[in-house]
């Protein structure tokens, strides 16, 4: 929990903390990059330099510094938790049910999570560190696939390259745990938009349907049991794909029943999304698969690091709707997920022995 009195930091840090409740509160992307670029500016000049600016009254001049974001430097240089820094976090305040709290206290991970590489803001070690800072052990780095260019979807060959990426962010930020991943698109027919030898490759992939999502249930539901029955397929993501904010966007229409029989019986968890605009699936939907006896995986689908913290809202649901976390593929280490998704052959086995 966010508290109003915490110590002062450095205006760094105050920035990129404003930044990080901006972006768990959706605000304009422009207004969380504000204070991201007053931070950078501050590490690029120094601490002489900037305290010669504030002594000269001269911070405001400076490129990338505004009248906010210079306040809010010149007080936390002076030893003070800026007041704008301190109006968020009492704001940000909020009282979480007590279930809600415990069954987030049992995640140990994110299994949907993108950066710069595909519409992400944030490079994947920003993502990483902030996740680590807030108690993960891991996170699963989902960007998309390639036919989902408005996202700049992954090509099969700069996958490949993220692969390596994160190899060697691994070996630095051990133990915490980078896990490869995708999120793949499925597609119309039911397959996965990636190279199957590929996705055999990464260690969880979330399939989500991002087009046709109006489709009539008679092609929808086929549609996404094809992709459930696909072995390299682990999490079905946001499955009705509905947007509950601004105009909004209808959920899609599939039996239900019979999606999530075959989560149950392939062992596909079922994605509990929580991004504001989403929290999908809705409640009955939810019930449903908890009743059904699916997996579940409680994903904050972060597309920034302050939106790793969105995490709580999907505990919410789960725990209202009766999830149990020994239902929650994430409350399991990052090498008994691995193994969970590496075949269904040995994932009952996994749950039973974790």
């Amino acid at each position: 929990m966010d508290r109003p009195d915490a110590p002062a930091l450095s205006p760094e840090a105050a920035l990129d903390r404003i930044a990080h409740i901006l972006e768990r509160r959706s605000e304009p992307t422009y207004r969380v990059r504000a204070f991201r670029m007053a931070a950078t500016r501050v590490r690029e000049l120094g601490v002489a330099e900037v305290a010669r600016h504030i002594a000269a009254g001269t911070l405001r001049g400076v490129p990338g510094i505004g009248p906010v974001t210079a306040q809010v430097i010149a007080e936390a240089c002076a030893g003070d938790v800026p007041g704008y820094l301190r109006k968020l976090e009492t704001v940000e305040d909020l009282r979480i049910d007590a279930d809600a709290q415990a069954l987030r206290a049992e995640l140990r991970g994110d299994c949907h999570t993108h950066s710069d590489w595909s519409d992400g803001g944030s490079p994947i070690e920003e993502m990483a560190v902030t996740a680590r800072a807030l108690g993960h052990e891991y996170i699963v780095l989902t960007d998309h696939s390639p036919r989902l260019t408005v996202a700049r979807g992954l090509s099969a060959e700069r996958l490949v390259q993220q692969l390596e990426v994160v190899r060697v962010l691994n070996a630095r930020l051990a133990p915490f745990r980078i896990l490869t991943g995708i999120e793949v698109d499925i597609l119309e027919d039911g397959t996965l938009d990636q190279d199957p030898a590929l996705l055999a490759q990464l260690d969880v992939v979330v399939a989500s349907v991002h087009s046709k999502l109006r489709m009539p249930s008679a092609d929808m539901t086929p549609r996404m049991i094809a992709a459930i029955r696909d072995p390299n397929m682990d999490i079905l993501g946001h499955c009705t794909g509905r947007i509950v904010v601004g105009r909004g966007r209808p959920e899609s229409t599939f039996d239900a029943d019979r999606v999530f029989t075959a989560c149950r019986e392939h062992d596909v968890a079922v994605e509990v999304n929580s991004r504001p605009e989403r929290l999908d699936p809705p409640r009955r939907l939810l019930r449903q698969a908890i009743n059904s006896g699916c997996r579940l995986a409680i994903d904050t689908d972060a597309h920034a690091p302050g939106q790793l913290e969105w995490q709580i809202n999907g505990c919410e649901r789960a725990a209202e709707c009766g999830a149990d976390p020994v239902m929650v593929v994430n409350t399991l280490s990052a090498e008994a997920l691995r193994a969970w998704a590496a075949g269904r052959h040995t994932r009952d086995q996994v749950f039973l022995d974790e």
